[in-house]
């Protein structure tokens, strides 16, 4: 994302990454920036997008190119608004890259926001809740069913055979986002966790004790679902304290909140320095040795 959106880019971040130890690599999707958005953006103050957006390589092209050049560090979409996509066709494309990968791939799913977008890709905003359950269940049938045959009210696939299946088993994690009660339930009924953002402490509890009651009440066991939080660090020279400004400060402030969060049931954090439109990849590669696991 950004102006170091480039294939050397991809190389040098997804090697670098795999060279210190991290877990994963991930990427989101965007598909354009409106000049006159129907909504605001719901994350900056003042609803402008950030201008990141402006260039956003496609996901899965861009994963497919990171896994041919590592070896062993996962893939992951943080996220891919799924309902943008059709089921038989994503369902092909990620199984695909799950076998190129050597069986590496995470799958962050969403709904999005952008009106705009669903406006691109001739799809209602509206119902888009029952289109996205209707969306991972067709997806899942496809990916573990010999002849799977689907009769949905949005999507139908006639009985076939849908090969390759992912070369994970029974599939990738899929991990999906959203704030709404109704993600939560999602998130452990027709996935294996959850996809979100960093929150202070206190709301991240809040967020996983949701998640927990959610995951008892579906009789699922939380102990088997990921969390899995975007974050944009601020590393500092001195770290400004509270509980309100966490993975703020310097690296082992950084490294000891990290730890925090694992407490909490946090399963991974995934480090967004291209939100910052100064960010250079020099730099990034820097930040990424300070904080390195240990």
């Amino acid at each position: 994302m950004g102006n170091w959106a480039t294939p050397e880019n991809i190389i040098t971040i997804s090697q670098k990454a795999e060279e210190l130890g991290y877990n994963s690599v991930w990427v989101q999707e965007r598909l354009l920036f409106p000049l006159n958005p129907k909504k605001p953006y719901p994350v900056t103050p003042d609803g402008s997008l950030p201008e990141g957006y402006k260039y956003v390589l496609d996901p899965i092209i861009s994963l497919s190119y990171a896994a041919a050049n590592t070896k062993n560090i996962r893939i992951g979409t943080s996220i891919i608004n799924v309902v943008y996509h059709t089921p038989a066709v994503l369902a092909k494309q990620l199984a695909t890259l799950d076998h190129i990968s050597g069986g590496r791939l995470d799958f962050g799913v969403g709904l999005g926001w952008s009106e705009d977008e669903y406006e691109a890709t001739n799809v209602e905003f509206k119902n888009r809740g029952d289109r996205i359950d209707e969306f991972l269940k067709c997806l899942i049938i496809l990916w573990t069913e010999e002849e799977p045959e689907f009769n949905g009210t949005y999507y139908k696939v006639p009985r076939s055979i849908v090969n390759p299946k992912p070369l994970q088993k029974p599939y990738p994690v899929i991990t999906i986002g959203g704030f709404s009660p109704r993600s939560f339930v999602r998130a452990v009924t027709l996935g294996n966790g959850y996809n979100g953002i960093t929150l202070p402490f206190d709301e991240m509890e809040g967020v996983i004790d949701t998640l927990r009651k959610s995951a008892d009440s579906h009789n699922r066991d939380f102990g088997e679902l990921q969390i899995v939080c975007r974050s944009v660090p601020a590393i500092l020279d001195e770290s400004p304290g509270g509980e309100k400004t966490p993975l703020a400060g310097t690296p082992d402030k950084i490294k000891e909140d990290i730890l925090r969060y694992d407490e909490l049931g946090v399963s991974e954090i995934i480090f967004e320095f291209n939100f910052d439109p100064e960010m250079t990849v020099e730099r990034m590669s820097d930040y990424m040795e300070m904080l390195a696991p240990s």
